[in-house]
């Protein structure tokens, strides 16, 4: 009997020193090109992961939709297709409707404080992590606040919007637009700037970084309205089953290797603000600032809309009030120690 036991813990440690060095394959999928920040972060990340399991954990990066268009990044991942995505909320309407309060106009004034909102752990925890069925959701965050951007026609105004074809880059924005007049035209990011060249479109709201550098618009785009009016959110999403079968030593490294990012995640993306922008005047693009008043009238709209958004989703039974106020509130206590691009 002993020697029975004795082979037993021999096997089950040679199996626990086998399952210790297995490799996992990580396959990270992004729609945006190998130069966007937040591909280049994906990108250190798996590298730092890499390093500390030795060489256990091991990333195959597919940027520029290689593994599929935006609208199938999520599933992507929820799927075992791709380990890991980079997905875009606005990009499959209905399915994030809690989550996507955090792109309601005039809402968080840097993608620092969006994404310090975002991963609060009362409000995952409570309201945002259980609209992430099927994957293990790593991050959460925004991009920087967007812009309305025309080829043709200067928005000085809230009734310069109207009558142009302006591409939306989610529900609310949608309705943002339709309330100013504009006519609101889904076109997928990547997209845009051929639509944009062609005149199907006058003009796309999207941040000054991915107008210049993902998406490259300096040519095209002749004026800058700077609203900084909204943010579109992302999620970096791990399979679940994957994330599950990991040994407890690379569950605890994947977990510890997103703690406490926010401040560097919301940073890069700000950054982006400054680069696209130069992008853009580069390639004759005109920046125009609102008036206060004209400001003041964009701002009213967007508190209009946040009203519509809040009864149609309480309409269905969700808790979007409280969702919302949760969100304000805290945008509120990091906007004081965050960059703010209203300041």
């Amino acid at each position: 009997m002993q020697k029975n036991l004795l082979a037993g813990l021999v096997a089950l440690g040679l199996a626990t020193g086998v399952h210790a060095q297995e490799k996992h394959e990580v396959k990270v999928a992004t729609f945006v090109g190998p130069q966007h920040f937040s591909n280049q972060w994906l990108v250190q990340w798996g590298e730092k992961l890499e390093k500390a399991s030795n060489g256990r954990l091991a990333f195959k990066h597919f940027p520029s939709s290689q593994m599929g268009p935006p609208p199938a990044m999520y599933d992507l991942a929820r799927s075992g297709q791709a380990e890991v995505s980079l997905f875009l909320h606005g990009v499959t309407p209905g399915r994030f409707q809690l989550t996507e309060l955090i792109q309601l106009p005039y809402m968080v004034g840097s993608a620092e404080i969006g994404t310090k909102v975002l991963n609060d752990a009362q409000l995952r925890a409570k309201y945002l992590d259980a609209e992430h069925k099927g994957v293990k959701v790593l991050l959460l965050l925004t991009h920087q606040p967007g812009n309305v951007h025309t080829t043709k026609k200067p928005i000085r105004s809230a009734d310069d919007m109207r009558g142009l074809r302006i591409r939306f880059s989610g529900p609310v924005i949608r309705d943002f637009i339709s309330k100013l007049g504009g006519t609101a035209v889904g076109v997928q990011p990547n997209e845009q700037l051929e639509q944009l060249q062609k005149g199907v479109l006058d003009g796309t709201f999207i941040d000054y970084g991915g107008a210049g550098v993902a998406f490259k618009m300096a040519g095209t785009i002749k004026y800058s309205t700077e609203m900084y009016s909204y943010v579109s959110s992302f999620g970096i999403g791990m399979n679940s089953d994957f994330y599950a079968k990991l040994p407890p030593d690379l569950k605890k490294l994947v977990d510890d290797s997103v703690k406490g990012v926010e401040k560097e995640m919301g940073e890069g993306w700000d950054a982006l603000d400054d680069v696209g922008k130069k992008l853009l005047v580069d390639g004759g693009a005109q920046p125009i600032k609102l008036s206060a008043q004209e400001n003041a009238r964009f701002r009213k709209v967007g508190t209009e809309v946040t009203e519509a958004k809040l009864k149609e989703l309480e309409g269905k039974g969700l808790p979007a009030r409280e969702t919302f106020n949760l969100m304000q509130s805290l945008s509120e206590k990091h906007a004081k120690t965050s960059r703010n691009f209203w300041n």
